[in-house]
C-alpha cells in the first residue's frame, strides 16, 4: 500500500506527452473498422478559453475515448472558426493585423485545450482563416451559383452609419449598432443571398427523421422555418382615398375565419403602398423614417410600442362593399413576412387588440368558447385564442372554425376580380433565404468580379483562393476592402476590361456550415472533400454545443450539406445524427458596497451561523452574495480554467464537470464540490494501491468457483460495468459516476475487511479493480493511465479494449415484491428468484404487516403478479 498521494502536476503532462508521440488518437480513413465520428462544436480563437470549454469538450471526450475502447475508428476533431468582427476590433484597438491576432490566440487555446488531455486527432487541425481552407469554400460558393443556390439581390438590411457594415438583427440592440452605437438605419442594398428557401419544406420534414436529436432543438427549428396553411386574399382599394396606380391589397392569413372581426389594415413601412402614399404626406414620410430606425430583428419588433399611422387610404371588405377599413403603416409588419400587409382583427389577437386600444377602433369577437353566452362575451384587454364556435360573421355563424376556414376559402376561391379569385390557397413559410454578404475585412472573399460590360463575372477556379491583402488598414470606417488602393481593382477575366473584385465576405456562418464534412479529409487540396471518404466518415454521429446555436448554425448546416449534395460533394442531406446541447457554466455574484463586482478569486465564503458569509480575502471587506448567473466577464463571476487545472489538475475539473449535474443543464461552479470531487480522486489512487497489493497474492487462473464474498464483488464489478456503459452511450455522465462511486464504496468495504483474503476473493479483487480503472477512464484518463501501471497492465489504458460484461453475473438471485393486502401496500418481501407461488404466498401470510392488516380475517384468495406484486385478499 502506498502512503503518496496522487500528484496530477506530474501525471498530466507526461502522459499527454506519450499520447501524442504514439499518436493514438489520430484516426486513418482506411480503417476497417466501424467508424464513429464525434465532434463538439469549434471554438472562436478569442484568446482563452473559459471553464464552458472545459465541460463542453469533455463531455465529447468521455464518449469518443469509450467509443474508441468499444472498437470503433474515432474521428475526433479540433479546428478553429477563426473569422469575424472581434479580430477586426482587436486590429482597431491594439494596431495589429487580425491575422496575427487569430493566430496568436489559436496558439494560446490551443496549449489550454492540451492541458485538459482531450483525445483529440490534432492532424486534421485547422483554421476557417487559412485560404487553405477558403479556397474550397469559395470552390463551393461558385458551384452553389452555377446550381442557382447563389444569387445577388436586392435586400432590406440593417446599416450602420458609423462601422458602415450590415449588421444581422442579433447586432441590433435597441435600435443601435452593437459596437457603434449608432441608431441603426435600414437600407436596401445588393446582398448575395444562398437560397435556403430552396429547402423549406424538405428541412422541416427532415426533423422527424433526426430522432437523436433534442425535441426543444427540433421544434426551434420548426418555428423558425414556420410552415403555415393559409388563404392569399385580394382586398379591393377604395379608389377614392387610393394614391393612382394601386387598386388592390393583397395580404396572406392563417385565420380567414375570422374577417368578419376585422377592424382596420396594417402595412409595412416599406409596402409600395407605403411609399406611395408617403409620397404626397411629409408626416407619414417622416413616421416611417422613425420606423425604419428600429431595425429588422423580430424580437425588438415584438417588444417595440405597437404605432401606426392611418394614411387615409380604405380598404373594401371582401364580402361587404360598404364596409371600408382604414389602412394603417404600422411598426410590427415586416416586408419579408407574408405580403408585408395584414388584417387586424383584435378581439382574437393580442398585437391587433394592443393596436386598437391605443387608436379607439373598437373590437368584435367573432369566436365564442363553447358554453358562452355569446351575447354577454365581450373582450377588454385580453384577446381570445382558442377554440369556439363562429359568432357575429353573417353566414358562418354557429360553424367551428376550421368549417369557417373552408367556408371562407369555398366562397373567396370563387369570386374572381379580373382575372384572379379574390382569394387562393397558399403555404407560407417564415424562412428567408441567407444573406451571406458583410462590409468586413476579416472573412472569406466572396470570388466574384463585378464588370462594366459583363456584369458579375465569377473568379476562374483556377484562380482559387482570392486571398485577403495583408496590408490592410483600418484607420477608416467601414470595409478595409473597398479602401484597398489595389486589392479590388482587376481585369475581367471574360472581357479583359477594368474590373473589381466583389469587395462584401462572407457571413462567418459559412465557415462553420460545413467544416464537419472538411474534417473527414482536411489534406486534400485539389476539391473541398473526397467524397466517398466523406460518405464513408459522415454523418457525424455525436454533434455537441451550446443551445444558443440550435437555430441558424444547424439550419445552416443542413442546408449546406443538401447544397453540396446537389453539388457533387457529398452524398447525404443532414450533418448529425445526433445532437446534445449542453448547459452553462454558472457561479454566483459577488458585489462590493459601491455595486462593482469581483471575481470569485477574490472572495472567501464560510457559513456562520447557518448563513453564508462573503468577505474580500485581502482587507476582509465585507461583500454581499448575489444570484447565480450565467458566468461573464461583466459580473466578474468567471473561473479561470488554467488555475484550476494547476491547483487541482483537469481530472479534477473533468470529473466536477461531468458529476455535478445532468450535462444537459447547468452545472453550478461549487469550490467546495471541487475540493471533493480533489479528494475522491486520492480515494481512487489508495483503493487501487490496495488493491494492487492484494491482487499480488491472486491466482493466475480464473479460478473454478467462487465463494459469496467474491461472487458478490464480481456482481458489483459487472453491474457498475453494465450501467456505466450504456450510461455513457446515453450521455448520462453523471449517473455514470454515481455508479462509479456506490461500486467503489463496495470495493473499499472488501479491502476494508483487513486479513489475508481467500484466492477467489483476490482473484475477484483483481478484476474489479481493473474495471474500476477502466470505468473511470474515459473520465479521468491521466488518473487512470497511472493507476492502470500501479496494476501491472500492459501498454497503454487509452488503448485497451472496454471491458467484457458477464451477463451471467447480472441476474440477481433474489428479487422484491410489493406487498398489499386489500389493495394497500403494507410492506415488502424478498424471495428467491426462482421461487414458485406457494413459496411466496407462504412469505407473505408469515408477514408482522400482512397478520395486522387482516386483523384476524381469514385468507380469501392471495394473488401473485410475478416478478412485481402480491396482492392478499381478506
Amino acid at each position: 500500500m502506498t502512503s503518496e498521494r496522487y500528484n496530477a502536476r506530474d501525471s498530466e503532462p507526461r502522459w499527454q506527452r506519450q499520447w501524442d508521440e504514439k499518436a493514438i488518437f489520430a484516426s486513418k480513413n482506411d480503417d476497417p473498422r466501424p467508424k464513429y465520428y464525434v465532434l463538439e462544436m469549434f471554438p472562436y480563437p478569442s484568446g482563452r478559453i473559459h471553464i464552458g470549454h472545459v465541460r463542453n469538450y469533455t463531455l465529447g471526450d468521455v464518449l469518443a475515448r469509450f467509443m474508441r475502447a468499444k472498437g470503433f475508428n474515432v474521428l475526433h476533431p479540433m479546428g478553429w472558426d477563426a473569422f469575424g468582427l472581434p479580430a477586426e476590433n482587436a486590429a482597431i484597438e491594439r494596431k495589429v493585423a487580425p491575422k496575427a491576432w487569430t493566430y496568436d490566440n489559436i496558439a494560446a487555446m490551443k496549449k489550454q485545450l492540451r492541458s485538459i488531455g482531450l483525445s483529440l486527432d490534432w492532424n486534421r487541425e485547422f483554421a476557417t482563416c487559412d485560404p487553405s481552407y477558403y479556397k474550397h469554400q469559395q470552390k463551393m460558393f461558385l458551384d452553389f451559383l452555377r446550381a442557382g443556390l447563389a444569387e445577388r439581390e436586392k435586400r432590406k438590411i440593417n446599416w450602420d452609419p458609423v462601422d458602415m457594415t450590415v449588421l444581422a438583427n442579433e447586432q441590433v440592440i435597441d435600435g443601435r449598432g452593437w459596437r457603434s452605437g449608432a441608431v441603426v438605419e435600414q437600407r436596401e442594398m445588393n446582398q448575395w443571398v444562398f437560397k435556403i428557401t430552396k429547402y423549406s419544406q424538405e428541412l422541416l420534414d427532415a426533423l422527424d427523421s433526426l430522432d437523436r436529436w433534442p425535441d426543444k432543438v427540433r421544434l426551434m427549428q420548426r418555428n423558425w422555418i414556420g410552415r403555415s396553411e393559409g388563404l392569399l386574399i385580394r382586398f379591393a382599394l377604395d379608389p377614392a382615398t387610393t394614391p393612382a396606380g394601386e387598386s388592390e391589397l393583397k395580404i396572406f392569413t392563417t385565420r380567414p375565419d375570422t374577417l368578419f372581426g376585422a377592424k382596420f389594415m396594417a402595412i409595412s413601412a416599406d409596402h409600395p403602398l407605403a411609399q406611395a402614399a408617403a409620397a404626397k404626406n411629409p408626416k407619414l414620410a417622416e413616421f416611417i423614417a422613425d420606423v425604419k430606425k428600429i431595425g429588422t430583428a423580430q424580437e425588438i419588433i415584438d417588444t417595440a410600442e405597437k404605432q401606426g399611422f392611418d394614411t387615409g387610404i380604405k380598404a373594401v371588405h371582401p364580402f361587404d362593399p360598404n364596409w371600408k377599413l382604414p389602412v394603417y403603416v404600422a411598426n410590427f409588419v415586416l416586408m419579408e413576412y407574408g405580403t408585408g400587409a395584414i388584417f387586424g382583427c383584435p378581439a382574437h389577437d393580442q398585437r391587433d387588440l394592443d393596436f386598437v386600444n391605443k387608436y379607439n377602433l373598437g373590437n368584435t369577437p367573432v369566436v365564442c368558447p363553447e358554453g358562452q353566452d355569446p351575447k354577454a362575451f365581450v373582450i377588454t384587454d385580453t384577446a381570445y385564442d382558442g377554440d369556439g364556435r363562429m359568432i357575429n360573421s353573417r353566414f358562418l355563424d354557429g360553424l367551428t372554425i376550421e368549417q369557417a376556414k373552408e367556408e371562407i376559402a369555398k366562397r373567396l376561391e370563387k369570386e374572381m376580380r379580373g382575372n384572379a379569385p379574390v382569394g387562393e390557397r397558399q403555404v407560407n413559410f417564415r424562412l428567408r433565404d441567407w444573406g451571406i454578404s458583410r462590409q468586413r475585412y476579416w472573412g472569406c472573399p466572396i470570388p466574384v468580379i463585378h464588370c462594366p460590360k459583363c456584369d458579375v463575372v465569377p473568379v476562374p477556379d483556377s484562380d482559387l483562393p482570392v486571398t485577403l491583402p495583408e496590408d490592410a488598414t483600418f484607420d477608416k470606417p467601414g470595409n478595409a476592402l473597398d479602401h484597398h488602393p489595389t486589392w479590388k481593382h482587376v481585369t475581367c477575366p471574360k472581357c479583359g476590361a477594368k474590373a473589381q473584385r466583389e469587395t462584401d465576405t462572407m457571413d462567418t456562418f459559412v465557415d462553420s456550415s460545413w467544416y464537419f464534412a472538411r474534417f473527414t479529409d482536411p489534406w486534400n487540396e485539389k476539391a473541398p472533400t473526397t467524397p466517398d471518404v466523406a460518405n464513408r466518415m459522415m454523418p457525424v454521429d455525436q454533434y455537441i454545443g451550446g443551445v444558443e446555436h440550435a437555430i441558424l448554425h444547424l439550419l445552416y448546416s443542413r442546408f449546406f450539406t443538401r447544397a453540396m449534395k446537389a453539388t457533387g460533394h457529398i452524398g447525404m442531406d443532414e450533418p448529425f445524427a445526433g445532437m446534445f446541447t449542453q448547459g452553462m457554466v454558472v457561479h454566483e455574484t459577488y458585489q462590493r458596497a459601491d455595486g462593482t463586482y469581483v471575481t470569485p478569486a477574490e472572495v472567501k465564503v464560510e457559513a456562520i451561523g447557518g448563513e453564508r458569509r462573503a468577505t474580500m480575502i485581502y482587507g476582509g471587506e465585507e461583500v454581499s452574495i448575489g444570484p447565480i448567473e450565467k458566468m461573464s466577464k461583466s459580473k466578474k463571476n468567471t473561473v479561470d480554467p488554467d488555475d484550476i487545472i494547476a491547483t487541482y489538475g483537469a481530472d479534477v475539473a473533468r470529473w466536477f464537470m461531468l458529476s455535478d449535474s445532468p450535462p444537459d443543464r447547468d452545472v453550478i461552479w461549487s469550490d467546495e464540490r471541487v475540493q471533493g470531487a480533489s479528494r475522491f480522486v486520492q480515494r481512487l489512487w489508495r483503493l487501487v494501491n490496495e488493491s494492487a497489493e492484494i491482487a499480488k497474492s491472486a491466482p493466475p487462473a480464473r479460478p473454478a468457483s467462487f465463494g459469496a464474498d467474491a461472487l458478490a464483488l464480481r456482481k458489483a464489478a459487472h453491474g457498475a460495468l453494465d450501467k456505466v456503459s450504456s450510461g455513457i452511450e446515453r450521455l448520462h455522465f453523471n449517473v455514470c459516476l454515481a455508479h462509479i462511486r456506490e461500486f467503489t464504496n463496495a470495493l473499499a468495504e472488501v479491502l476494508g475487511r483487513g486479513g489475508k483474503p481467500a484466492p477467489d476473493v483476490a482473484w475477484a479483487v483483481r478484476e474489479a479493480s481493473v474495471i474500476l480503472v477502466q470505468l473511470f477512464a474515459p473520465m479521468m484518463p491521466h488518473l487512470a493511465e497511472e493507476c492502470w501501471q500501479v496494476l501491472g497492465q500492459s501498454g497503454l489504458i487509452s488503448e485497451a479494449n472496454w471491458p467484457q460484461i458477464e451477463r451471467d453475473l447480472l441476474v440477481e438471485d433474489t428479487v422484491t415484491l410489493v406487498v398489499q393486502v386489500n389493495g394497500k401496500k403494507r410492506g415488502d418481501v424478498t424471495v428467491p428468484r426462482v421461487a414458485q407461488n406457494p413459496e411466496i404466498e407462504a412469505a407473505v401470510l408469515a408477514l408482522d404487516a400482512v397478520k395486522v392488516a387482516l386483523g384476524g380475517k381469514a385468507v380469501r384468495k392471495v394473488i401473485v403478479v410475478p416478478m412485481r406484486i402480491v396482492n392478499v385478499v381478506g
